[in-house]
Parts: C-alpha cells; sequence; structure tokens
C-alpha cells in the first residue's frame, strides 16, 4: 500500500512565499536548500517553467572553432545550428578579423563567441569601449556574445547600457559559484535587475568549470529548481549537454531547465544517425514528456528538415 506523505509544511510555506512575491526569510531558505524534499521542489520549478513555455524545450547544435585557428576549420557539419568561437581574445583587431573569416566560412548559420568580460577586459574595463567594440563585432557578423559571469558583471547597469547601445545580447549568464549562500544572493540580485531578460537571454545555474567542491546530481538538480523559481526575469534556464552530459541535461530538464545548449554537431560516422547527437537530444526530450525544439544560436526556431 503506497503512502502519501505530505509536504513539510516549512516548504510549503517557502513556495508559496514565491508564488506570491513575497522576500524569503531564513527559514524559508533553510527549507528549501537543505530540506530532504528535492521532488517537491522540482515539482515547483516545473510547473513555473510550463507556465513561461508549456512543454517546449530548445536545444542548439554546435561547433567550436577555435579563435586562433579560424583558417584551419573544416567543412561547417550539415547539423549546425551555431558556429561558436572559443578562447580568450589577445586584440581588438584579431577579435574582428576572427568573426569575419568565420561568418564567411559559416554562411547562414549565426556566428558566437567570448566571455563578455574578455572582451570588457579588452576594453580596458571602459563600458564606452566596450560599447563600440559590440559595434564592430555585430557589423563584422557575430550574433551573439556567447556567456558572461555573474561575478564579472559588478555594478550591471553600465554593462547593460553598452549591450544595448551595441546592439548584442549575451546567449548565457552564469552563476556558477559552487557556494550556496553566494548562489542563493546571486539569483536574487539577478531577479532585481530591470530588463535584463531582454539582453540576457538565459540564465545557466550549474558550474561549467569544475568548482572546488564538485557538486552531487542532487544539488545541481536544487540549483536549477531555484534559479527558475526565484528569477523570473530571465526566460530560459540554460543546461550545457556537454559539459553536464545527457543524463543530467535530461532530469533537470524536469526541474525548472528549458533550453539545452551545446549539443555536438558532429556526429559519429561509424555509429549510424540513429546514435547521432541529434537523434539522442530529441530521445531524451520526448522521454522527459516534452517537446523538442531546434534553435539557432541566435535563439531562433529552426524548422526541422527531417
Amino acid at each position: 500500500m503506497e503512502v502519501f506523505v505530505p509536504m513539510d509544511e516549512a516548504l510549503t510555506r517557502a513556495l508559496q512565499r514565491i508564488e506570491q512575491s513575497v522576500s524569503l526569510e531564513e527559514q524559508d531558505w533553510e527549507a528549501l536548500t537543505a530540506g530532504s524534499d528535492l521532488i517537491s521542489v522540482g515539482l515547483a520549478a516545473d510547473e513555473a517553467r510550463r507556465r513561461h513555455h508549456g512543454d517546449r524545450v530548445t536545444f542548439v547544435q554546435v561547433v567550436e572553432v577555435p579563435l586562433d585557428n579560424t583558417e584551419a576549420a573544416d567543412q561547417i557539419p550539415e547539423q549546425a545550428g551555431e558556429v561558436r568561437l572559443i578562447g580568450r581574445p589577445e586584440t581588438v583587431s584579431q577579435t574582428i578579423k576572427a568573426v569575419k573569416a568565420l561568418g564567411d566560412w559559416a554562411g547562414v548559420v549565426p556566428v558566437t563567441g567570448f566571455a563578455l568580460e574578455d572582451l570588457l577586459e579588452l576594453c580596458g574595463n571602459k563600458s564606452e569601449k566596450l560599447e563600440r567594440l559590440l559595434q564592430q563585432l555585430r557589423q563584422a557578423g557575430l550574433a551573439m556574445v556567447s556567456r558572461v559571469a555573474f561575478d564579472a558583471l559588478g555594478k550591471p547597469e553600465p554593462i547593460l547600457a553598452a549591450l544595448r547601445a551595441g546592439g548584442m545580447d549575451v546567449a548565457s549568464l552564469c552563476v556558477d559559484s559552487p557556494s550556496g549562500a553566494t548562489f542563493r544572493e546571486a539569483l536574487l540580485e539577478v531577479a532585481s535587475w530591470k530588463r535584463v531578460g531582454t539582453v540576457f537571454r538565459s540564465l545557466a545555474p550549474l558550474a561549467r568549470m569544475d568548482p572546488d567542491l564538485p557538486s552531487t546530481g542532487y544539488g545541481d538538480l536544487r540549483r536549477v529548481a531555484l534559479a527558475r523559481l526565484l528569477v523570473d526575469n530571465i526566460g530560459s534556464i540554460q543546461v550545457d549537454w556537454a559539459r553536464h552530459g545527457s543524463k543530467l541535461s535530461q532530469v533537470a530538464l524536469t526541474f525548472g531547465a528549458d533550453d539545452v545548449d551545446a549539443v555536438s554537431a558532429v556526429a559519429s560516422s561509424d555509429q549510424g544517425w540513429r546514435r547521432s547527437p541529434r537523434e539522442e537530444i530529441l530521445r531524451n526530450i520526448a522521454a522527459a514528456g516534452l517537446t523538442a525544439i531546434r534553435r539557432n544560436g541566435g535563439f531562433e526556431e529552426v524548422a526541422d528538415e527531417g
């Protein structure tokens, strides 16, 4: 006989306060972050995701090209929806030249690249210079900056203004500090920023670099759920297929995530199409009870050619 276990009263209270947009107290945080009932937190985040996106989950297949070796790029894979420049830019001229070269090679496939903090450093940490560089990169063919770390933003208003004036969006705002308290503070701060969702297309709550104290799968799923529950001003919660793996990415879709980044665009020739990255991501999304929507590097839906 199955026994029904009611949700903990403290967790019920915390989730109700989130739904009512009431400030959380310390006991609420304790219930959300330290309680054993992760399933109820996940269900609440899944409901929040469905309010934003219904049953739709977007994914993008990416081919990466080193910044210092754009001329050696192979033929663009047929399934690529994004060509991403990777590497730290050293000069403005090198950066613009690489974007132009890759744009000629990629054709209609959007070219993305760079960490915004690296571009800002290239500009001497001057937001007005960053604005000009972003304009130059957009004219050279850059569709979007790949990412920015929350810790790099400091006071975000000048950087957000530079992005808007430069006509450039950022694909992912990465909140990847391993500290629970810092993660909490970061989410609340992001949630307080005005019109941030018009510039940052997704929030990535999981670490892209290995933290000093590796998270458990439970900890990762809790972070995804809290990101969806607490940040309502950025449309998408993103997980990284290449970094976090297919299984964690799939389960994260039931805990509030709705966008999967960095699915490989390259299929192994000896495995057959049924085991290609495209087929694997489609199967995983369908198995989670959701509808897969292919997108490109500009966050535009792409018709599936079958």
